[in-house]
């Protein structure tokens, strides 16, 4: 009923424990961009972190050189590889580190008197011309390439400044990384738990949009909560992906995510009645409503590494995690 629908507010109060300094958020619009958005805002975190000025940070310039790189690894494989506009984080700081980066303001991607980010055009465009050179005889990559994807992409994006002025200062993408930014993306690294390697080595995670084949470094999940918590703690923003399709994630009208098993609280006798009388499907659309608190499953690793081999959670969404916070009864949300 329309009480239960406004009682979330009430329901779900939270207590900011750690809200760490970041920039502004961006629109990723209609883009599939959000690793670039999310990974380039922990960035500009880490610049604010360590006493550097605040920058907005071009998204679709690492777009832009990441599209062509990906487009030539597609070729050298024979079209054997994903190609989409999914990404991940190590391909924001892979192109810092080849090709640098420049701020907002010299490289917005926005061309035609576009205001918001829109690319399907953009992103069907380069896969018909990545099929297509495939699908030819003759190829020459370097030539191809330049003639069709950087052409498209210039024309879409817009042409990649090879010289810039900011602040007074002339720049290269590749000065103003090093002089301006001051980051060494070596010092970032990708974290994350699964049973299907061992724990403490490298791999490259088995995902579409992993297509540069960047490793992660595996740990159990009860040193990845800490390692999430230490670094908030010490004052440390961290890029995470995300699976928002799972039906607990409500950031859309709520605002939080939680995985429930069962309602939480003490109900009265007429809820109860109502309760156990509900199908097991009814029972779980009334919890994913997420009108009043719910009981949490207690996440295994079992259960984090079934969910990823019958590929029920995925890596759908960059986010970028900024803090911590606590309700009433002292559950930590991030």
């Amino acid at each position: 009923d329309k009480g239960d629908k406004t009682a979330t507010a009430s329901a779900y109060v939270f207590e900011e424990e750690i809200v760490l300094p970041s920039t502004a958020v961006k629109d990723q619009y209609r883009t599939g961009t959000c690793w670039s958005f999310s990974g380039l805002s922990m960035l500009e975190s880490e610049m604010l972190r360590l006493g550097k000025p605040l920058v907005d940070l071009s998204e679709m310039y690492v777009v832009r050189y990441t599209y062509s790189e990906k487009a030539k690894r597609y070729i050298r494989l024979h079209g054997e590889l994903s190609f989409s506009p999914g990404g991940a984080f190590h391909d924001v700081t892979n192109v810092i580190s080849r090709y640098g980066i420049v701020p907002e303001s010299v490289y917005s991607g926005l061309k035609n008197g576009q205001k918001k980010h829109v690319h399907n055009e953009l992103d069907n465009a380069l896969v018909q011309e990545v099929k297509g050179i495939v699908d030819s005889n003759e190829i020459n990559l370097k030539k191809v390439c330049a003639q069709t994807i950087d052409s498209t992409l210039d024309n879409y994006l817009g042409e990649i400044p090879q010289n810039f002025e900011y602040e007074g200062k002339n720049y290269t993408p590749q000065s103003f990384a090093t002089d301006y930014i001051g980051l060494n993306m070596d010092d970032y690294i990708e974290i994350t738990s699964y049973t299907h390697h061992p724990f403490y080595t490298k791999f490259a995670l088995e995902v579409p949009d992993n297509w540069s084949w960047g490793e992660v470094y595996n740990v159990p999940l009860n040193e990845m909560d800490e390692i999430l918590d230490y670094s908030l703690e010490n004052g440390f923003t961290v890029a995470w992906a995300a699976d928002v399709s799972e039906k607990g994630f409500a950031t859309s009208n709520k605002g939080f995510a939680v995985l429930p098993v069962a309602p939480a609280g003490i109900m009265s006798d007429a809820d109860n009645k109502k309760w156990q009388a509900m199908t097991d499907k009814e029972k779980e659309r009334e919890l994913y409503k997420l009108y009043k608190p719910v009981i949490e499953m207690d996440v295994t690793q079992e259960m984090r590494q079934d969910a990823f081999d019958n590929y029920e959670t995925t890596d759908d969404h960059g986010m970028h995690i900024i803090g911590m916070a606590k309700t009433a009864d002292g559950k930590v949300f991030l």
